[in-house]
């Protein structure tokens, strides 16, 4: 166990976590040089096309020094805010993590809130400085800053370049002599985190975990603690490029398990493994529970495949737990699930991923967040979308969640970034010098002013340079009013919205406008209206396709063109009333994007 190193890597966004990873995994021999490419720990599609991570990953390296042999487990983990659940259950699974920072961007929002998550679990931190070849590099500046995040000396961060692998073997000798071997017993009972799992259409569930007590050899009986399922574990082993067979694995060491398992509500991320000869006292204090912050209906376009789609959620949700689901119907778009999200980038991701891995066309309702409503009779409810909103005369009072912000940004930037969000209704909490052109402001902002296009008018108005980081701070009350979109009269559920009072007028005129591109035209007029209640504060016509029926006349009485026009007026009449208005996909998304 002395010779075990378990650590990750954590950054903001684009500071080269993943490139550092590829340096290491080459410095190591761990992957041989034909089967090299960037990012080589990125295996979906979708991370190497966005060139973002999305999954943490993890891998094991062997490195010799002074004719010493050292086991390095590392975790990759991703920098986006929406993806900060992955970063808390892979920091659980170490003892040590590489901070890396851009030389050419400095300390951002990502970074001090991931740093935040490694300190709390008690790990060593070394400070690595990354991109030192660019020369729009800022060493001493970005140095300056890390001294004062950290208190290290200046000496101890490491500078490094981790495209052309300057500096990489000084981190390699970092991670050997600064992070703590990992403890435990390796003849107590078994104990092993589960800290993430995926699915094999061949081989079932396959389980990652860190051993923290305990030895696990090919062929014991074990169970789950939080489900109590038996089961043999037919393999286990360590997680190279790929996966290799073990016969053992002692404590301290990360591998996986394969062991049959089918279904997949019987593994969940937290749980403990353990053997059902001579279990352990106690389970492995897990991870607290992933708290959504934007929800959304997810349809199946063809509504015989809503099974389908429960399956394949399910497959989903082991490999990312912070996907939460329960059932829903909609009047509109028939039976499906109700998700709750970490962001509207988890959101999208997620989408993708259902049509990709899983083949689904599904159809996503606009995204909310949960409201409490305060009832007249005393008692009070969650609301997670506007269908679920009581009727205006019960409501006596409607609380909407608010969150702290973090914006970390140039000075040149900081009139345009309050203006922001003075326009999503935030309050202003404090502002921060952190250098002489850096800034951190920090507001209180509605959730729901923040999910749909915050974050995208933030990088446009700082050219980038702002990042943006924040945490749930409790409910305020509010002035909220539930905006219908009516098509003909009737209501579209997938498109209504919960909004603030001041704001519903100018959605609901947008939104219409919107349809009215977007709605192909029909044989009748479609009324596009939005309303409040009963009350109609906009309306657009997507006129008819008409034919003219008067062609044929020339010349005789006026009596004859009225005639057919009358005819046509009755044949539009009953059309109206059997014809029904199809929805494009297209106009969900689009009100997404109402600017």
């Amino acid at each position: 166990m002395t010779h075990i190193r378990n650590f990750c890597i954590i950054a903001h966004i684009d500071h080269g976590k993943s490139t550092l990873a590829d340096r290491l995994l080459e410095q190591t021999n761990t992957i041989a040089q034909r089967d090299m490419q960037a990012q080589v720990l990125d295996d979906m599609d979708l991370e190497k096309e966005r060139g973002i991570t999305i999954k943490s990953h993890a891998i094991q390296m062997a490195y010799s020094r002074g004719g010493e042999q050292y086991v390095l487990n590392l975790i990759d983990t991703p920098g986006h805010v929406d993806f900060s659940y992955e970063v808390s259950r892979s920091i659980a699974a170490c003892e040590g993590a590489l901070l890396v920072v851009d030389a050419t961007q400095g300390i951002q929002a990502q970074t001090i809130s991931n740093l935040y998550l490694a300190l709390d679990n008690d790990l060593e931190i070394i400070p690595v400085m990354n991109k030192i070849d660019l020369d729009s590099a800022m060493p001493e500046e970005v140095a300056d800053e890390i001294v004062d995040l950290l208190g290290c000396k200046s000496d101890e961060i490491l500078r490094c370049s981790a495209k052309t692998g300057e500096g990489v073997p000084a981190i390699l000798d970092a991670i050997v002599d600064r992070i703590p071997a990992p403890k435990g017993d390796p003849d107590a009972p078994l104990q092993a985190l589960v800290f993430d799992s995926v699915f094999n259409p061949f081989r079932g569930i396959i389980s990652y975990f860190r051993i923290v007590n305990g030895t696990l050899r090919t062929g014991d009986h074990v169970k789950f603690v939080s489900t109590g399922k038996e089961y043999n574990a037919d393999e286990v082993g360590v997680l190279k490029l790929n996966m290799e067979p073990r016969s053992e694995l002692r404590a301290g060491n990360v591998g996986y398990i394969i062991s049959g398992i089918k279904t997949s509500r019987e593994v969940r991320v937290g749980d403990t493994i353990t053997h059902v000869d001579s279990p352990c006292d106690s389970a492995i204090a897990g991870f607290e529970a992933v708290k959504p912050m934007v929800f959304a209906g997810v349809y199946p376009v063809d509504t015989d495949d809503y099974e389908e789609l429960r399956a394949s959620i399910e497959k989903l949700q082991l490999n990312d737990a912070s996907l939460t689901f329960e059932p829903e119907s909609s009047l509109a778009l028939g039976f499906g699930f109700r998700c709750g999200f970490l962001g509207l980038l988890h959101m999208e991701i997620v989408q993708e991923r259902l049509t990709r891995e899983f083949n689904m066309d599904v159809i996503t309702t606009v995204p909310n967040v949960q409201y409490k409503v305060k009832l007249t009779n005393g008692t009070e409810v969650d609301v997670y979308n506007p269908s679920g909103m009581p009727e205006p005369n019960n409501i006596a009072e409607v609380y909407e969640p608010y969150i702290h912000a973090q914006i970390i940004t140039k000075a040149d930037f900081i009139g345009a970034v309050i203006k922001l969000c003075m326009d999503k209704r935030g309050i202003l909490k404090n502002q921060t010098y952190l250098t002489t052109d850096r800034i951190e402001i920090t507001f209180d902002l509605p959730l729901g002013e923040v999910v749909f296009d915050f974050y995208d008018k933030l990088k446009s108005i700082s050219k980038g340079y702002a990042s943006f980081d924040y945490y749930l701070n409790g409910y305020q009350p509010s002035k909220l009013v539930k905006l219908e979109i009516l098509l003909n009269g009737d209501p579209v559920d997938a498109l209504s919205t919960l909004t603030f009072v001041d704001n519903a007028y100018g959605i609901g005129r947008r939104m219409c406008e919107k349809l009215k591109e977007l709605i192909p035209r029909q044989q009748f007029d479609v009324a596009i209206q939005a309303a409040i209640g009963s009350k109609i504060i906009a309306r657009e016509t997507v006129r008819q396709v008409r034919k003219d029926v008067t062609a044929k006349c020339y010349g005789g009485d006026i009596t004859r063109k009225r005639k057919l026009l009358e005819k046509q007026k009755e044949g539009k009449k009953r059309m109206r009333q059997v014809g029904s208005v199809e929805v494009p996909q297209s106009a969900f998304l689009a009100v997404l994007r109402l600017d």
